[in-house]
């Protein structure tokens, strides 16, 4: 079996094309820069149809194509991830073999968007996010790696070997390096090759991105429970109450993000059982919340309350407890049957939500402190409607707009620190595949071997600007409301 090369027989005429089409828009736009800085202003004029009139001269050509080379450019790039589908294994290369792996994401993220996309006028707030293009990039980029995460997580689809398996002789071998004949994989090659320990790094590479997706919204979620929880009285009541919660939460605020990680994680912190009584105080917020937030919605519907907030509240309590009770830990009591899980990184997760939590609640403080003079709580109060029902049926929903921005910006945040928790291995194993840890073992030799590294450095950067540029987007957006 041959090597394969990075774009193979296919290369050979899209190469040239789209290395060509790039020079000319690169010089197009520093063309069209140079001109206006020499060019006339320009006034906004009207056709008598009611459109704008478009630039003229040689400004107006370049800008014209500017359009036109860039959309040759997305048409090369697509052109690399399509035609692989339809022509034979390895005449495309490495990038079309790892356009054919990734097929079930395509056909997911054209399905989202064209759905999305027809009935956008629908869908409140996300469907004008499609009306963003730095929103709908964003979410493009998002929404490739959440795909990625469900088809590997859940069908194991993707990943071309076992991230764990090492194949004798492939130890930081180069992108699309052949594997030994009977070598169990979904490929014959090593498809961005091998690392220092000889396993598949795209295998690696798709696998860590479950471990990404599943804790970085989840962690998330929980940190935003519990800053609500606690933000929105802190705000409404203003006074003691107030002044305790924000103390606290710039106390925990002070301390360095990293030692604060490091305290929380080591083995001897481990064993005191204080990350499992954090997991039991911390995650009954969500508990608190709903049970609030159901009762003060129906608190003069008794029977209907009491039939919604049974079942709500017995299986958020049933996942409360199977998510604390861990066995070998200070808090194990639950019978194996009655568990439904078991979290192996319930220290990770822990130090997230009690890092982000502090954050969430001085932003949702600041805006309660800000929405509760409005004219709407103050009918309100004279309708004689009581103090949670206000915070959470009145002040929190006029501070969505906010909070979702926040909550995707955050979301970036705890996945760089999930990165660098698996970087310097604190909480995770040293065989797990996430992509901290995965970038931590390849830039040992990153002068000599630049492979095992660079891959997960991309998924990592990729994910967190398309999470940016989603929040971007959606506050872009929230603003027109």
């Amino acid at each position: 079996m041959e090597p394969l090369t990075w774009t193979g027989s296919l290369g050979i005429v899209l190469n040239p094309f789209l290395g060509i089409v790039t020079v000319l828009f690169l010089v197009s736009l520093v063309a069209q820069t140079v001109g206006g800085l020499f060019a006339p202003a320009v006034t906004l004029q009207a056709n008598p149809d009611g459109t704008l009139q478009t630039r003229g001269g040689v400004l107006g050509i370049l800008e014209l194509a500017m359009k036109y080379l860039l959309v040759a450019i997305v048409g090369g790039v697509a052109a690399y991830i399509v035609i692989p589908l339809f022509i034979p294994y390895g005449s495309a290369g490495i990038v079309g073999e790892i356009s054919k792996r990734f097929l079930p994401v395509w056909i997911a993220l054209v399905l989202t968007y064209s759905l999305s996309i027809k009935y956008k006028r629908r869908l409140g707030l996300y469907g004008k996010l499609f009306d963003s293009t730095v929103g709908m990039i964003g979410f493009g980029l998002v929404m490739f790696w959440v795909f990625t995460a469900f088809f590997v997580g859940v069908f194991d689809m993707i990943a071309t070997h076992d991230y764990l398996s090492q194949v004798s002789g492939l130890k930081n071998k180069v992108p699309g390096v052949p594997v030994p004949e009977g070598t169990a994989g979904l490929t014959p090659h090593y498809l961005l090759g091998g690392d220092n320990l000889a396993r598949d790094v795209f295998s690696r590479v798709v696998s860590g991105s479950v471990f990404v997706i599943a804790i970085a919204p989840l962690a998330t979620i929980f940190a935003f429970m519990v800053g609500i929880t606690l933000g929105l009285p802190a705000g409404y009541y203003s006074g003691r109450l107030d002044t305790t919660l924000s103390f606290i939460a710039n106390l925990i605020l002070a301390f360095p993000v990293i030692l604060l990680f490091y305290l929380l994680v080591t083995p001897e912190i481990v064993l005191t059982g204080i990350p499992s009584y954090m997991a039991a105080f911390l995650f009954v917020f969500p508990l608190i919340f709903f049970g609030v937030l159901l009762n003060s919605r129906y608190y003069t519907q008794p029977a209907k309350r009491t039939a919604i907030m049974v079942p709500v509240l017995g299986i958020l309590g049933w996942l409360y407890l199977s998510i604390i009770n861990q066995p070998g830990t200070v808090i194990d009591f639950l019978p194996a049957w009655f568990d439904l899980f078991d979290i192996s990184i319930l220290v990770v997760f822990v130090s997230v939500v009690f890092v982000n939590a502090p954050t969430v609640f001085r932003i949702v403080r600041g805006l309660t402190l800000d929405l509760r003079t409005r004219d709407y709580v103050a009918a309100a109060q004279t309708r004689g409607e009581g103090a949670w029902y206000i915070m959470l049926w009145e002040i929190l929903p006029n501070a969505r707009g906010p909070l979702i921005v926040d909550f995707c910006l955050r979301i970036g945040y705890t996945t760089i620190l999930l990165g660098t928790l698996g970087f310097f291995g604190l909480g995770l194993s040293s065989e797990s595949p996430d992509w901290g840890s995965t970038i931590n073992e390849g830039r040992k030799l990153l002068l000599v071997f630049a492979h095992p590294a660079l891959p997960p450095a991309i998924a990592l950067m990729s994910l967190v600007l398309g999470l940016n540029l989603l929040a971007d987007g959606l506050r872009e957006e929230s603003l027109k409301d």
